[in-house]
């Protein structure tokens, strides 16, 4: 068996991930591929984390914790999805990105230290996904939600060579939050690893979010009558659509961070596109690009 971690990041996928693959959870389980409510491991895992701090579970522990996840004693993928896996919101800035994380997610791993793992995350310009963490702070002001953290020292790279450090052996898939539209085929794919027979429905339903009705309709009669042959094919017929029916309320996000002007954003959303090129490079990262 293989167990996948859905690592989030907050403010990016927002369960869609999730909610799309419990939704397929019966087609999925013909090839081995279990997904399970929330319900039945996020508290679970946090606990027994906390209980071994840090040290590797014994076998009992580990058939103790499969079984209150699983019902099928034959799943081959387990896949497990929380924005919480690598920080609680409230402690996710502390001088840089998740600080804790490759610590943490390592705890998570320890519980099954001998089963197979893989990871799964989005990340976000911090220009937008600063501002959408901070509306996730209840009661602080930016000072206290920043403690005085420089944005323009904060790069997921960071974050990302931390996680690979405390677990080198575990394959880790990223992707720009930006880009989900194009690419959602794709992920929900990497992450299930499910076979190319294997249609998955409702695929579009985050497409559904950010394009008119009219522009959806279209769009799903284009595709019936001209299937694409190659992904690469499906993404520019979803480029051309979004371009022409975006539900430009939907994509535009309206930054109110105090202190914030034009020029730090410009300034965030060009490092942004450095880092997002030096993670493609990073060893150990495979990278999803539109």
């Amino acid at each position: 068996m293989r167990i996948v971690y859905h690592l989030g990041a907050h403010c990016t996928d927002e369960e869609r991930l999730l909610k799309c693959l419990l939704k397929n959870r019966g087609r999925l389980a013909t090839e081995g591929i279990v997904v399970p409510g929330p319900a039945r491991y996020r508290t679970l895992l946090r606990d027994t984390a906390v209980t071994l701090k840090g040290e590797a579970a014994t076998r009992d522990t580990q058939a103790l914790v499969l079984d209150q996840i699983l019902d099928d004693a034959d799943a081959e993928r387990l896949i497990l999805s929380w924005d919480s896996f690598l920080s609680y919101p409230q402690w996710v800035l502390r001088g840089m990105l998740y600080p804790a994380a490759g610590k943490r997610v390592r705890s998570f791993t320890q519980i099954f230290p001998e089963i197979e793992a893989e990871f799964h995350l989005a990340i976000r310009n911090p220009a937008t996904f600063l501002p959408a963490l901070f509306q996730k702070q209840r009661g602080k002001t930016y000072e206290e939600f920043t403690e005085g953290t420089d944005p323009m020292q904060l790069r997921w790279s960071d974050l990302i060579g931390n996680i690979l450090s405390l677990n080198p052996d575990v394959p880790l898939t990223i992707w720009c939050d930006e880009d989900t539209p194009l690419i959602w085929p794709e992920v929900l794919q990497r992450v299930t690893d499910h076979s190319d027979d294997l249609v998955l429905e409702d695929t579009d339903d985050l497409l559904a979010t950010i394009m008119s009705p009219d522009g959806m309709a279209r769009l799903r009669s284009y595709l019936a009558s001209h299937p694409p042959v190659t992904e690469m094919q499906r993404r520019r017929i979803v480029s051309a659509f979004l371009d022409k029916f975006a539900l430009t309320e939907q994509i535009e996000m309206e930054l109110e961070v105090p202190g914030w002007t034009e020029t730090l954003v410009a300034a965030l959303t060009a490092q942004y596109e450095q880092d997002v090129e030096r993670i493609a490079r990073m060893p150990g990262v495979t990278f999803i690009a539109p």
